[in-house]
């Protein structure tokens, strides 16, 4: 699993080869807003207000994981769903310094 900070802002593509040909499976958790590299057996799309996903990686994405800091996130997540394919696991995650307050909110919201 390649995650932390951002790694599309580097060229994963070496790193993927290596791992690929010592039969490593490749998972890459990424807010898509870099250009694609590497060769991934799955891809988590973990989108950022600051920086927008380009497009791509709604079509690449096997997993939407979307950070839930208040209400308005809930429509914002909901447009980023409306995006990946059908097969796409989705997940909301409350923002762990808001999670008591959050947490109600998402739970309406899946039920």
């Amino acid at each position: 699993m390649i995650t932390g900070g951002e790694p599309m802002m580097w060229d994963m593509g070496n790193l993927t080869n290596g791992l690929n040909n010592r039969s490593i499976r490749t998972h890459l958790e990424t807010s898509g807003a870099y250009p694609h590299s590497g060769t991934w057996d799955w891809v988590c799309l973990s989108p950022k207000k600051t920086m927008p996903a380009i497009p791509v990686w709604h079509t690449l994405a096997d997993e939407l994981k979307v950070i839930i800091h208040n209400a308005h996130d809930l429509q914002w997540a909901q447009a980023h769903a409306d995006k990946v394919n059908e097969d796409c696991v989705l997940y909301l995650q409350p923002e762990w310094s808001k999670r008591e307050t959050i947490l109600p909110s998402i739970i309406v919201t899946l039920t």
